[in-house]
């Protein structure tokens, strides 16, 4: 039988832990743990995004800030927001919800975070880290750290003698999520659009991770029997079925299909998504107890 892994489930028990750690990190130093969210424009999908973090850090026993600033906010005055929120002693853990309005560049704005608050993990010294096998001083990007939980969940910690294939490269998440299998001890092979016969170098796959943004592109016939499969593609297709001009969320794997095949999978929704926002707060953590000088806690 195929085991369909619950993402809501898995992310409560990381948010259980992140608020019990939060909570001894206050009982034994008087720290709380801050995070502060900026949110640039009027983009509602972001704006949800930006709702749910804040519910979440409160949830966790948080001090949550967020600003909202105006679409036609100028890149000086965001840096200048966050060169303060770097200052602010209280606050460990910065997010700048993406994307930015369009006038706005996003790339200076994230690396002016200090690395050792920079809880979205894309800052190039925290990226650098990962790169170097360096997962006790960095902080780990939240999606392919979320998609990890899964796999040790599955396999165990160590996952020597098990190959690993990554569909997708992009700096988000195909790296980072490649080099935390690499670091794992996993046989690791990163394919994308230029990679000859795709297909086949999936079949060879004891863990495969889709991550290219292409509707249920990965088919049953590319899974290994038995594999684990996990997917963090999020596309909206139509769905006439649904009625006229309602449309649904699908993943990068054609799920009902490789379901069939494959040992364990990851649903579209509901399967890595929630994983995001646990493992947000779970960096946040890390990086409260770092600056406390105290040992940060495992997720």
């Amino acid at each position: 039988m195929t085991t369909v892994i619950d993402g809501k489930q898995v992310a409560a028990s990381v948010i259980d832990a992140v608020k019990t750690a939060s909570e001894a990190l206050t009982k034994e130093t008087g720290v709380k743990t801050g995070l502060a969210v900026v949110i640039v424009g009027n983009d509602p999908a972001s704006h949800a995004y930006v709702g749910a973090k804040g519910r979440m850090a409160k949830e966790c026993g948080f001090t949550s800030v967020q600003h909202t600033l105006p679409d036609e906010t100028t890149q000086e005055e965001l840096a200048a927001l966050v060169q303060t929120l770097n200052d602010d002693e209280a606050l460990h853990g910065i997010l700048v919800q993406l994307p930015l309005p369009r006038h706005l560049n996003s790339e200076p704005i994230i690396q002016s975070i200090l690395p050792e608050k920079d809880v979205d993990g894309l800052h190039v010294v925290n990226a650098g880290k990962l790169a170097t096998g360096d997962l006790d001083g960095g902080l780990v990007s939240c999606t392919p750290a979320g998609a990890m939980v899964f796999v040790k969940r599955t396999h165990g910690e160590d996952l020597s003698g098990l190959n690993a294939v990554v569909i997708g490269r992009s700096n988000l998440f195909g790296k980072p999520m490649a080099q935390l299998l690499l670091a794992a001890n996993a046989t690791v092979t990163i394919a994308h659009s230029r990679t000859k016969d795709l297909a086949a170098v999936c079949r060879g796959a004891d863990i495969l991770v889709a991550a290219v943004g292409r509707p249920e592109m990965v088919k049953a016939d590319w899974v290994k029997p038995g594999a684990t499969v996990i997917d963090v593609g999020i596309n909206r297709i139509a769905a006439p079925e649904k009625g006229e001009g309602k449309s649904r969320l699908v993943g990068d794997v054609a799920f009902e299909e490789a379901a069939k095949v494959a040992g364990v999978i990851t649903p579209v929704p509901g399967g890595v998504g929630p994983m995001t926002i646990a493992m947000l707060m779970a960096n946040t953590v890390i990086a409260a107890y770092r600056k406390a000088g105290r040992k940060a806690p495992k997720f």
